[in-house]
């Protein structure tokens, strides 16, 4: 009888090593691998870090000449006028949250103090509604805070963020939107509040939700009046992803966390349609330092879609949170831009009919 057993021979040419076309079958096939990885990968990382890709545009908005004049006053009024602005003077904050209404009593602008109690004190929020014509319609808020860190003056941290805010509201003052637009300066943000539910922005989002307010979408400005042509001025959060963006710090972002690329697409497609200022974007975990440092952080935990428009802060200006912060070193023309390209986002997100 034949033995089942393999042979001898058999068994020792199983043992030999691939021979040499195996070898390269193997390594080519590796070699694909690998690339394939690399490649879903870089593109994973693309997708995450730019957000949400345009498939299409917005048709081009004709936004308003701001002249930079008035952006310039308002920034010089809270960095000298108010100063400093820190927590620990409450009567300061007090002055300038007056100043700040006053500002906004404008056109169809209907305007509210939210007074909030701390342990340090009484601080206030100031908004300003456009109510629009239809009531089921969310609104969409823009809000900035007009504190700043310790007693620094604060120019771009963030008197430059409610420049912008108070010019955009002026813009469309005179409108009557369909949908409800709300601007708001947030009393508390700086430490020892960020991150607690002391930030004016948190006191805010709770009176709206207690209102039964349905927010359509947030939008936080913090820190957009810093910009440079000298190339290698931007730096980037993340190692690697500069390769997806300029180096060139003469751009705005509009940044978000995972769950937050709606948002941003809504928001960045607006600010394109204004073809003022080049728009980039980013979205990222929130650990990623930076992505949730601001007044959209509450409404994202609440589940309300929000998003940061910045320069970058320490990404591109060194001056944040130091005494050169000061209002000369702010571009008042880009300023102006930013305020255009916001309110293209306004016009774009109205419901057509």
């Amino acid at each position: 009888m034949r033995s089942t057993k393999p042979s001898a021979r058999w068994c020792a040419r199983s043992r030999r090593a691939p021979s040499i076309p195996g070898i390269r079958r193997l390594l080519h096939i590796a070699g694909l691998t690998v690339a394939t990885t690399l490649l879903v990968g870089a593109a994973s990382i693309a997708w995450m870090a730019k957000g949400p890709f345009l498939i299409r545009g917005a048709p081009p908005v004709d936004a308003p000449h701001v002249p930079d004049g008035a952006l310039r006053e308002d920034v010089r009024v809270l960095c000298e006028d108010f100063a400093p602005r820190g927590y620990r003077h409450v009567p300061t904050l007090d002055a300038a949250a007056g100043w700040i209404a006053t500002r906004l009593r404008v056109g169809n602008l209907q305007v509210e103090e939210q007074p909030y109690t701390l342990r340090e004190g009484t601080f206030r929020n100031v908004i300003a509604t456009l109510p629009g014509s239809d009531p089921t319609l969310g609104p969409i808020v823009v809000g900035a805070h007009y504190d700043a860190y310790g007693d620094f003056p604060g120019a771009d941290d963030d008197a430059s963020g409610v420049a912008v805010m108070l010019e955009l509201a002026r813009l469309v003052a005179s409108e009557t939107p369909k949908r409800t637009w709300i601007f708001a300066a947030f009393g508390t943000e700086e430490p020892p509040f960020f991150g607690t539910e002391d930030m004016g922005s948190a006191r805010f989002a709770d009176g709206l939700g207690a209102r039964g307010a349905r927010v359509d979408l947030m939008i936080a400005l913090d820190l957009v009046g810093y910009y440079s042509d000298r190339p290698d001025s931007q730096s980037f959060p993340l190692p690697g992803i500069g390769a997806l963006y300029p180096n060139t710090g003469n751009f705005v972002a509009v940044v978000g966390d995972l769950g937050a690329g709606d948002a941003i697409r809504r928001v960045r497609r607006g600010m394109q349609a204004a073809r003022t200022i080049p728009v980039c974007s980013l979205r990222a975990p929130t650990f990623v330092d930076g992505v949730d440092w601001s007044d959209h952080l509450w409404f994202r935990r609440r589940g309300i879609p929000a998003v940061l428009v910045t320069d970058t802060a320490f990404l591109r200006n060194a001056r944040y949170h130091t005494r050169n912060d000061t209002p000369d070193t702010l571009d008042y023309d880009s300023m102006g831009d930013v305020v255009r390209a916001l309110y293209a986002v306004l016009k774009i997100e109205e419901p057509a009919g």
